[in-house]
Protein backbone atom coordinates (compact mmCIF):
# COMPACT_ATOMS: atom_id res chain seq x y z
CA UNK A 1 0.00 0.00 0.00
CA UNK A 2 1.55 3.37 -1.14
CA UNK A 3 1.83 5.82 1.51
CA UNK A 4 0.90 9.28 0.16
CA UNK A 5 1.20 12.72 2.07
CA UNK A 6 -1.47 15.70 0.76
CA UNK A 7 -0.89 18.80 2.40
CA UNK A 8 -4.00 21.13 2.23
CA UNK A 9 -5.97 18.39 2.47
CA UNK A 10 -8.67 20.16 4.32
CA UNK A 11 -9.37 22.51 1.52
CA UNK A 12 -11.55 21.90 -1.24
CA UNK A 13 -9.41 20.29 -4.29
CA UNK A 14 -7.11 18.41 -1.35
CA UNK A 15 -10.14 16.39 0.40
CA UNK A 16 -11.51 15.89 -2.82
CA UNK A 17 -8.37 13.90 -4.02
CA UNK A 18 -8.49 12.00 -0.18
CA UNK A 19 -11.51 11.25 -1.19
CA UNK A 20 -10.47 9.64 -4.08
CA UNK A 21 -7.19 8.02 -3.14
CA UNK A 22 -8.59 6.67 -0.14
CA UNK A 23 -11.09 4.57 -2.79
CA UNK A 24 -7.81 3.55 -4.44
CA UNK A 25 -6.59 2.09 -1.08
CA UNK A 26 -3.64 4.42 -0.92
CA UNK A 27 -2.89 5.04 2.75
CA UNK A 28 -3.16 9.44 3.08
CA UNK A 29 -1.69 11.71 5.88
CA UNK A 30 -3.42 14.96 5.22
CA UNK A 31 -1.22 17.68 6.60
CA UNK A 32 -3.33 21.01 6.76
CA UNK A 33 -2.09 24.48 8.67
CA UNK A 34 -6.49 24.77 9.60
CA UNK A 35 -7.03 28.31 8.16
CA UNK A 36 -9.98 30.21 7.34
CA UNK A 37 -9.79 27.92 3.98
CA UNK A 38 -10.07 24.79 5.95
CA UNK A 39 -12.86 22.79 6.89
CA UNK A 40 -13.15 19.80 8.94
CA UNK A 41 -16.87 18.87 7.26
CA UNK A 42 -14.97 18.16 4.53
CA UNK A 43 -13.16 14.83 5.58
CA UNK A 44 -16.52 13.93 7.71
CA UNK A 45 -16.93 10.59 4.81
CA UNK A 46 -13.66 9.55 5.51
CA UNK A 47 -12.17 10.99 9.03
CA UNK A 48 -13.09 6.90 10.24
CA UNK A 49 -10.68 5.27 7.40
CA UNK A 50 -8.39 3.41 8.92
CA UNK A 51 -5.86 4.68 6.33
CA UNK A 52 -6.76 7.81 6.78
CA UNK A 53 -4.59 10.31 9.22
CA UNK A 54 -4.85 14.00 9.76
CA UNK A 55 -1.89 15.88 11.35
CA UNK A 56 -2.01 20.19 12.32
CA UNK A 57 0.98 21.63 10.76
CA UNK A 58 1.66 24.87 8.53
CA UNK A 59 4.55 24.45 6.38
CA UNK A 60 6.53 27.18 7.25
CA UNK A 61 7.10 25.12 10.37
CA UNK A 62 10.24 22.85 8.66
CA UNK A 63 11.05 21.38 12.17
CA UNK A 64 7.84 19.84 12.62
CA UNK A 65 7.19 19.34 9.17
CA UNK A 66 10.29 17.31 8.97
CA UNK A 67 9.59 15.46 11.78
CA UNK A 68 6.06 14.26 10.44
CA UNK A 69 7.73 13.16 7.01
CA UNK A 70 10.79 11.14 8.93
CA UNK A 71 8.08 9.49 10.38
CA UNK A 72 5.43 8.87 7.84
CA UNK A 73 7.78 7.88 5.08
CA UNK A 74 5.75 8.54 2.28
CA UNK A 75 6.48 8.00 -1.05
CA UNK A 76 5.08 10.41 -2.52
CA UNK A 77 3.74 14.28 -1.61
CA UNK A 78 0.59 15.87 -3.34
CA UNK A 79 1.14 19.47 -2.33
CA UNK A 80 -1.72 21.18 -2.44
CA UNK A 81 -0.86 23.80 0.89
CA UNK A 82 -1.59 27.57 -0.85
CA UNK A 83 -3.32 30.54 0.05
CA UNK A 84 -5.64 30.56 -3.34
CA UNK A 85 -7.92 33.29 -2.91
CA UNK A 86 -7.12 36.14 -5.34
CA UNK A 87 -9.16 39.20 -3.63
CA UNK A 88 -7.29 37.99 -0.42
CA UNK A 89 -4.00 38.38 -2.19
CA UNK A 90 -4.55 41.46 -3.25
CA UNK A 91 -5.83 43.10 0.11
CA UNK A 92 -2.72 41.26 1.96
CA UNK A 93 -0.07 39.58 0.00
CA UNK A 94 2.13 38.66 2.73
CA UNK A 95 0.45 35.92 3.69
CA UNK A 96 0.77 34.46 0.28
CA UNK A 97 4.79 35.16 -0.07
CA UNK A 98 5.14 33.40 3.44
CA UNK A 99 2.53 29.97 2.55
CA UNK A 100 3.04 29.62 -1.52
CA UNK A 101 6.86 30.45 -1.20
CA UNK A 102 8.33 30.00 1.38
CA UNK A 103 5.92 26.76 2.96
CA UNK A 104 7.01 25.05 -0.71
CA UNK A 105 10.64 26.12 -0.40
CA UNK A 106 10.60 24.29 3.23
CA UNK A 107 8.98 21.78 1.44
CA UNK A 108 11.74 21.34 -1.19
CA UNK A 109 14.31 21.03 1.49
CA UNK A 110 12.66 18.13 3.25
CA UNK A 111 12.84 15.85 0.36
CA UNK A 112 16.39 17.13 -0.74
CA UNK A 113 18.07 16.11 2.46
CA UNK A 114 15.65 12.83 2.68
CA UNK A 115 17.59 9.90 2.36
CA UNK A 116 14.33 8.26 0.69
CA UNK A 117 13.05 9.45 -2.34
CA UNK A 118 10.25 11.01 -2.17
CA UNK A 119 8.35 12.00 -5.24
CA UNK A 120 6.41 15.30 -5.32
CA UNK A 121 3.24 16.25 -7.22
CA UNK A 122 3.09 20.43 -6.66
CA UNK A 123 -0.14 21.55 -7.58
CA UNK A 124 -0.69 24.99 -9.57
CA UNK A 125 -2.46 26.84 -11.38
CA UNK A 126 -3.67 28.44 -15.00
CA UNK A 127 -3.39 32.01 -13.52
CA UNK A 128 0.74 32.13 -13.78
CA UNK A 129 -0.22 32.45 -17.31
CA UNK A 130 -1.50 35.43 -17.04
CA UNK A 131 -4.11 37.14 -19.42
CA UNK A 132 -4.96 35.14 -22.47
CA UNK A 133 -6.93 37.24 -24.88
CA UNK A 134 -6.56 34.59 -27.98
CA UNK A 135 -5.63 30.69 -28.45
CA UNK A 136 -4.67 28.92 -25.13
CA UNK A 137 -1.76 28.57 -22.88
CA UNK A 138 0.98 25.51 -23.30
CA UNK A 139 3.21 24.35 -20.66
CA UNK A 140 6.29 26.03 -22.57
CA UNK A 141 4.63 30.11 -22.68
CA UNK A 142 6.31 32.15 -20.24
CA UNK A 143 4.73 33.40 -17.20
CA UNK A 144 2.91 36.55 -16.90
CA UNK A 145 1.30 36.22 -13.50
CA UNK A 146 -1.15 39.67 -12.71
CA UNK A 147 -1.94 39.12 -9.09
CA UNK A 148 0.02 38.45 -5.83
CA UNK A 149 -1.56 34.78 -5.63
CA UNK A 150 -0.43 33.88 -8.72
CA UNK A 151 2.81 35.70 -8.64
CA UNK A 152 3.52 33.77 -5.43
CA UNK A 153 2.31 30.58 -7.35
CA UNK A 154 4.48 31.17 -10.37
CA UNK A 155 7.56 31.40 -8.18
CA UNK A 156 6.66 28.54 -5.97
CA UNK A 157 6.49 26.12 -9.67
CA UNK A 158 10.05 27.85 -10.54
CA UNK A 159 11.49 26.70 -7.32
CA UNK A 160 10.44 23.09 -7.73
CA UNK A 161 11.54 23.30 -11.38
CA UNK A 162 14.79 24.53 -10.24
CA UNK A 163 15.38 21.80 -7.29
CA UNK A 164 14.79 19.04 -9.77
CA UNK A 165 17.39 20.44 -12.29
CA UNK A 166 19.80 20.98 -9.82
CA UNK A 167 19.32 18.83 -7.11
CA UNK A 168 17.44 16.00 -8.55
CA UNK A 169 14.92 15.70 -6.39
CA UNK A 170 11.68 13.64 -8.20
CA UNK A 171 9.00 16.32 -8.76
CA UNK A 172 6.12 17.38 -11.01
CA UNK A 173 4.49 20.70 -11.47
CA UNK A 174 0.91 20.35 -12.57
CA UNK A 175 -1.12 24.13 -14.13
CA UNK A 176 -5.12 23.18 -13.95
CA UNK A 177 -7.74 25.49 -15.05
CA UNK A 178 -10.46 26.42 -12.25
CA UNK A 179 -12.03 24.02 -10.73
CA UNK A 180 -15.74 23.46 -9.30
CA UNK A 181 -17.52 20.65 -7.18
CA UNK A 182 -18.50 19.72 -3.81
CA UNK A 183 -16.59 21.01 -0.88
CA UNK A 184 -15.72 24.34 -2.17
CA UNK A 185 -15.15 27.40 -0.22
CA UNK A 186 -17.70 29.83 -0.28
CA UNK A 187 -15.54 32.97 -1.15
CA UNK A 188 -15.18 31.00 -4.57
CA UNK A 189 -17.77 32.13 -7.48
CA UNK A 190 -20.23 28.98 -7.90
CA UNK A 191 -19.93 28.04 -3.94
CA UNK A 192 -20.77 32.04 -3.60
CA UNK A 193 -23.64 32.23 -6.19
CA UNK A 194 -25.22 28.84 -4.79
CA UNK A 195 -24.77 30.08 -1.25
CA UNK A 196 -26.75 33.36 -2.38
CA UNK A 197 -29.23 31.63 -4.34
CA UNK A 198 -30.08 29.04 -1.52
CA UNK A 199 -30.40 31.95 0.82
CA UNK A 200 -32.65 34.66 -1.20
CA UNK A 201 -29.45 37.11 -1.68
CA UNK A 202 -28.27 39.13 -4.74
CA UNK A 203 -25.50 37.65 -7.05
CA UNK A 204 -22.74 39.02 -7.11
CA UNK A 205 -20.36 39.76 -10.50
CA UNK A 206 -17.88 41.53 -11.27
CA UNK A 207 -17.60 44.59 -13.56
CA UNK A 208 -19.85 43.24 -16.73
CA UNK A 209 -19.59 39.37 -16.33
CA UNK A 210 -17.50 39.06 -19.31
CA UNK A 211 -14.33 37.54 -17.47
CA UNK A 212 -13.41 34.42 -19.28
CA UNK A 213 -12.50 31.28 -17.51
CA UNK A 214 -12.04 27.36 -18.43
CA UNK A 215 -13.67 25.21 -16.06
CA UNK A 216 -13.04 21.24 -14.73
CA UNK A 217 -14.81 19.17 -12.51
CA UNK A 218 -12.76 18.64 -9.46
CA UNK A 219 -13.03 15.08 -9.24
CA UNK A 220 -11.75 15.06 -13.18
CA UNK A 221 -8.58 17.53 -11.64
CA UNK A 222 -7.98 14.54 -9.00
CA UNK A 223 -8.24 11.73 -11.41
CA UNK A 224 -5.71 13.37 -13.43
CA UNK A 225 -2.92 14.44 -9.96
CA UNK A 226 -2.92 10.52 -9.79
CA UNK A 227 -2.36 9.88 -13.50
CA UNK A 228 0.30 12.05 -13.38
CA UNK A 229 1.70 10.55 -9.91
CA UNK A 230 1.96 6.82 -11.59
CA UNK A 231 2.74 7.63 -14.82
CA UNK A 232 4.45 11.25 -14.96
CA UNK A 233 7.70 12.26 -15.84
CA UNK A 234 9.89 13.73 -13.52
CA UNK A 235 10.64 17.46 -13.96
CA UNK A 236 7.94 17.65 -16.73
CA UNK A 237 4.42 20.24 -16.11
CA UNK A 238 1.61 18.95 -16.99
CA UNK A 239 -1.50 21.34 -17.89
CA UNK A 240 -4.79 20.25 -16.59
CA UNK A 241 -7.80 21.69 -17.95
CA UNK A 242 -11.74 20.72 -19.90
CA UNK A 243 -11.11 23.07 -22.84
CA UNK A 244 -14.56 24.28 -21.98
CA UNK A 245 -14.92 27.89 -21.37
CA UNK A 246 -17.50 30.06 -19.73
CA UNK A 247 -17.85 34.03 -19.00
CA UNK A 248 -19.34 34.42 -15.22
CA UNK A 249 -22.18 36.13 -16.92
CA UNK A 250 -23.09 33.16 -18.82
CA UNK A 251 -22.00 30.64 -16.08
CA UNK A 252 -24.78 32.85 -13.38
CA UNK A 253 -27.53 32.18 -16.27
CA UNK A 254 -26.88 28.49 -16.41
CA UNK A 255 -26.90 28.30 -12.66
CA UNK A 256 -30.22 30.02 -12.43
CA UNK A 257 -32.05 28.06 -14.59
CA UNK A 258 -30.19 25.10 -13.36
CA UNK A 259 -31.27 25.97 -9.90
CA UNK A 260 -35.29 26.97 -11.10
CA UNK A 261 -35.59 22.96 -11.88
CA UNK A 262 -35.03 21.89 -8.46
CA UNK A 263 -36.61 24.88 -6.12
CA UNK A 264 -38.64 28.46 -6.45
CA UNK A 265 -36.22 31.24 -5.96
CA UNK A 266 -36.64 33.88 -4.36
CA UNK A 267 -37.10 37.61 -4.81
CA UNK A 268 -33.71 38.85 -4.07
CA UNK A 269 -32.55 36.51 -6.44
CA UNK A 270 -30.56 38.87 -9.14
CA UNK A 271 -27.80 39.40 -10.69
CA UNK A 272 -26.04 42.59 -9.23
CA UNK A 273 -22.98 43.80 -10.90
CA UNK A 274 -20.12 45.01 -8.43
CA UNK A 275 -16.91 47.18 -8.95
CA UNK A 276 -14.00 45.05 -10.73
CA UNK A 277 -11.13 44.11 -9.00
CA UNK A 278 -8.02 45.69 -9.84
CA UNK A 279 -6.03 43.79 -12.40
CA UNK A 280 -8.61 41.36 -13.23
CA UNK A 281 -7.48 38.83 -16.45
CA UNK A 282 -10.00 38.81 -19.15
CA UNK A 283 -9.58 35.15 -19.82
CA UNK A 284 -7.78 32.13 -18.75
CA UNK A 285 -6.89 29.12 -21.18
CA UNK A 286 -4.89 26.09 -21.23
CA UNK A 287 -3.94 23.53 -23.75
CA UNK A 288 -4.00 20.63 -22.40
CA UNK A 289 -2.72 18.22 -24.80
CA UNK A 290 0.16 16.96 -23.51
CA UNK A 291 -1.55 14.87 -21.22
CA UNK A 292 -4.06 13.98 -22.74
CA UNK A 293 -1.83 12.51 -25.86
CA UNK A 294 1.36 11.69 -23.05
CA UNK A 295 -0.39 10.05 -20.32
CA UNK A 296 -3.95 8.94 -22.30
CA UNK A 297 -6.09 11.39 -19.69
CA UNK A 298 -9.25 13.02 -20.50
CA UNK A 299 -11.98 15.10 -18.31
CA UNK A 300 -14.89 12.81 -17.96
CA UNK A 301 -17.92 15.35 -16.22
CA UNK A 302 -19.88 17.93 -18.82
CA UNK A 303 -20.18 20.96 -17.31
CA UNK A 304 -23.92 21.12 -16.64
CA UNK A 305 -23.84 17.33 -15.09
CA UNK A 306 -20.91 19.06 -13.06
CA UNK A 307 -22.82 21.93 -12.55
CA UNK A 308 -26.05 20.29 -11.42
CA UNK A 309 -24.10 17.96 -9.60
CA UNK A 310 -22.35 20.57 -7.53
CA UNK A 311 -25.65 22.16 -6.88
CA UNK A 312 -27.26 19.16 -5.23
CA UNK A 313 -24.18 18.43 -2.52
CA UNK A 314 -24.62 22.08 -1.54
CA UNK A 315 -28.02 21.75 -1.33
CA UNK A 316 -27.56 18.67 0.90
CA UNK A 317 -24.69 19.82 2.83
CA UNK A 318 -26.22 22.98 3.98
CA UNK A 319 -24.01 22.71 7.59
CA UNK A 320 -21.11 22.96 5.26
CA UNK A 321 -21.46 26.75 5.34
CA UNK A 322 -21.80 27.15 8.94
CA UNK A 323 -17.40 27.29 9.68
CA UNK A 324 -17.50 29.98 7.92
CA UNK A 325 -20.43 32.41 8.90
CA UNK A 326 -18.05 34.95 10.17
CA UNK A 327 -17.55 38.37 9.50
CA UNK A 328 -15.17 38.49 6.95
CA UNK A 329 -16.45 35.87 4.66
CA UNK A 330 -20.11 37.35 4.96
CA UNK A 331 -18.83 40.34 3.90
CA UNK A 332 -16.99 38.77 0.55
CA UNK A 333 -20.33 36.61 0.13
CA UNK A 334 -22.05 40.22 -0.66
CA UNK A 335 -24.07 39.90 2.61
CA UNK A 336 -24.23 42.68 5.39
CA UNK A 337 -24.38 41.23 8.44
Amino acid sequence: MHKIIVTGGLGFIGSNLIDLLLSKNFNVLNIDKVTYASNFYNTKEFVKNKNYKFIKCDLCNKVKLKKIISIYKPKAIFNLAAETHVDRSIDGPKNFIYSNILGTFNLLEIIRNNKKKIKLIHISTDEVYGDVTRGRSKEEDSYKPSSPYSASKASSDHLVSSYVRTYKIDGIITNCSNNYGPRQHPEKLIPKLVYNILNNKKLPIYGKGGNSREWIFVKDHCEALIKIYKSGRKGEFYNIGSNYNLDNLELVKKLINISKKKFKLGNNVKIKFVKDRPGHDTRYAIDSNKIKKKLNWKPKVKFMDGLEKTLDWYMNNQNFFLNFRRKDILKRLGTKK
